[in-house]
Formats: C-alpha cells, structure tokens, sequence
C-alpha cells in the first residue's frame, strides 16, 4: 500500500495540488483501498474458505464440530484476514497521525475478534455439554457468563490502553482505587456467582426442576439457569424471571424429589359430622357383612368381640362397659381395603386411613396415600376418583360429611315447619 500512496501522491503533485493537499488525497484513497481491499479478502474468506470448512465439518464422524459450526465460530475467525489487511498497512503513510490511528483501529479491530470468537466458542462448549449427561443435573451457563465478563472486561482495559497510549499494566494497578466502586456496581452479579456454584455443586436446582416458590408467583418447570436470573416457566405458560441469589437466601420447594421417587403424596380428608358416629346394632352389622371388601373384616372382628366381652362377663346392654363395633371404624377399614385394591395406589410407600385432631367443623378422616402416577392430569383423576367413590359410600356407613349450613337448607327446614303446621 506505500507504493499505492507514494504513486498517489506524485500523480497529485504532477496535478499542480499542493502538497498537503496532495499527501490528503493521497492518505484518503489509499484508506479507500485498503477498505475495499479488506472487503474483498473477508468476502472471499468468508463466502468461499469458510463454506468449504463447513462442508468438511459436516462430513466428518465428530460432533464437536458440527456445534462450532452452527455458532459461526469458523465465520467470525473470517474476519483475520481483513485485520490482516489493516496491521500490514498501517506504516503506509509518512504522515505519525496517520499511521498512529490507522493502528490503534487495527488493534481494537483485533480485540472484537477475539472477543467475538470467544464468546462464540463458549456458546458452542455449553451446546457440546449439554449433550452429556452431566448436563442433566448441573448447569454450566452461570460459570460461561463469568469468563465472558471477564473477556469484556479485559478487552475494555486493552481498548481503553490503545486509545490513550497506555500499558494495559497500568490500567490493571489503578484498579485497586476504585474496587470498592466495582464491587457496587458488580453486586448482584457477584452474589449470582455465588448463588450458581452453591446452586451447582450442592444439586439444588437444575434445568427441567419443578419448583414452587410463592413469594416470587413461581410455580413451574425451571427453563434456564443463568448468572444472574432462573427463568421458571408457570403451568399458565407465564415465565417468571427470579433472581439467582434468592433461591439460595431464601427457601423454595423442588418437586425433583417426588419426579424421581416412585410415587406422588394424596393427602387430604373429609370432615365426618360426629353426631353420625355411632355404634353398630346388629341390623347394621348384617348390612356390612354384605359388603365384599370388608366382609371378612366385620365377621372376625365382632367374633373377636364377643368373645371378649363373654371372658369378661360384661353386661350387653351395658354401653360403656361392652365393646362394640363403630360405623365410623368400620368405615375406615373399608376404606383401607378399598385403597389397597386400587391399582394406581404404591403399596410399598406411606399407607394411611387416619383421623385427625376434631374441629368445630367434624372429625378429618385423612386418606395419606401415594399414586404411582405422578404426571399431573392423571394424578389429579386418581385423586378425583378415590374421592368421587369415598363421598358417594360415606351414606352407606350411615355417616354424615359435615357442610356448613346453606340457603337450601333453611329453605327445607322453613318447608319442613310449614308442612307441619298446615
């Protein structure tokens, strides 16, 4: 290119330019060229060497590749040769000014470079490691985006030392005077990385986690782990973003554990009105007899009964001397019985009929079970189905479910009143 310009100049000044003006005209075409020729070769490297590597990658057995090549790495090494084109240009002119900033433009140049390969290249290293099955359990996105702040940090301080003339060393030591401005700035990135590699090397949280976190309106499947924020993906399809350090400073519940167990918990109950629990005369007693599931049950145990009020010498019109069998009791073990015939119900896990403390509002009989389904919908009708069966039999126990008091209850009981008055 000095040829270019020296030739340009002297065709100038041949012009009868003077000779500022002629070394101006001769610095901006000789720019001019330079671009063009950059152009030029970046276009060639670009359109041509890069497709044939593409071609070579796509043939080979390797996987690795085939991911620097879907994220351009090759595309962006492309821009060397244009850089090349300005670091073996910059002495073309005799002109300091010149030459100083057509350098400084090529080494900055040469910084977005790097900083572009880089982050490309880290791009396609999370692609590769996503694809092992470690990936499954531990994110590596948080540490990707911290050697990227670092990339961008560095390259701002060798962009900063180019543009002022300065050792990048020197910039390096004046940070110390203002790391307390860097630590304020960076607060919630720090705290992130720390949050990340707690996150990370104690396997509380990964990709595809469901969790459930209030606070923050959190009830989803986790879709991204990254430095600063998790995104959660809600059942309504809402994406909530939650800081990285709160899942550490505060609590949240992962569901991982009951996606990986082999059961999901029913745990609920019904309020029995405890002015219905009575106990069984022997009408009532012949009438569950009838029932296949707890006939054996009804038999052995009033048999059992007998004979022990009979070694006793109890009294049957005795009351609270005679044991007898209760509507109530007799119920639970049905539902015992029909728990352990339901083919959705895990048999090796937590098996409960209970009751709970009574309340103004009945006794909570609690069913304390775990289906071997854990996929939502289908949970939901095993839960739904065990209760559809549960509410429809209680009347068969002679057992009232304890409501609250309605509109169409006063208007029987006002119906009921007038009847009998007329």
């Amino acid at each position: 290119m000095k040829s270019l310009y020296l030739l340009l100049n002297e065709t100038f000044l041949n012009l009868n330019f003077l000779e500022l003006y002629a070394k101006l005209s001769a610095v901006l075409l000789t720019l001019l060229a330079i671009l063009i020729v950059a152009i030029v070769v970046y276009w060639i490297t670009a359109k041509i060497v890069v497709r044939v590597i593409h071609r070579l990658v796509e043939n080979t057995k390797t996987d690795w590749d085939d991911y620097l090549s879907k994220r351009k790495v090759f595309q962006s090494i492309s821009h060397l040769t244009s850089a090349m084109v300005f670091y073996y240009s910059c002495n073309f002119s005799e002109i300091p000014e010149v030459t100083a900033l057509l350098t400084t433009f090529t080494n900055i140049y040469f910084v977005f470079i790097f900083v572009r390969v880089v982050s490309r290249v880290l791009k396609a290293s999370n692609d590769i490691y996503l694809t092992t099955p470690y990936a499954a359990t531990r994110s590596i996105k948080g540490y990707i985006q911290l050697i990227m702040i670092v990339v961008y940090f560095v390259a701002a301080i060798f962009i900063i030392a180019f543009i002022f003339k300065k050792s990048p060393l020197v910039l390096l030591t004046g940070l110390g005077a203002i790391a307390a401005v860097l630590l304020l700035v960076f607060k919630d990135t720090i705290l992130g990385l720390v949050a990340s590699i707690q996150l990370s090397a104690n396997k509380m949280l990964k990709p595809g986690d469901w969790i459930e976190m209030p606070k923050h309106n959190a009830n989803g499947t986790v879709i991204d782990i990254s430095l600063n924020t998790v995104k959660v993906q809600n059942f309504d399809k809402t994406i909530i973003t939650v800081p990285t350090y709160s899942l550490v400073a505060e609590s949240f519940q992962n569901w991982a554990g009951m996606e990986e167990s082999e059961g999901r918990r029913i745990k609920r109950s019904i309020n029995i009105d405890m002015k219905s629990i009575r106990f069984c005369d022997d009408r009532m007693l012949e009438k569950f007899q009838k029932f296949r599931l707890i006939k054996d049950y009804v038999i052995d145990k009033q048999n059992e009964i007998m004979e022990y009020n009979r070694n006793m010498d109890i009294e049957n019109d005795m009351v609270p001397n005679v044991r007898r069998q209760t509507n109530l009791g007799i119920f639970r073990k049905y539902l015992e019985e029909y728990l352990k015939r339901n083919p959705n119900i895990n048999q090796d896990m937590t098996f409960l009929v209970r009751y709970l403390q009574p309340t103004e509002t009945g006794l909570p009989v609690e069913i304390y079970v775990f289906s071997k389904n854990k996929q939502w919908a289908e949970y939901e009708s095993i839960q739904a189905d065990i209760f559809d069966h549960i509410l429809a039999v209680i009347p068969e126990f002679e057992l009232l479910v304890f409501q609250s008091t309605s509109g169409n209850d006063f208007k029987e009981l006002t119906e009921k009143l007038a009847a009998r008055i007329n």
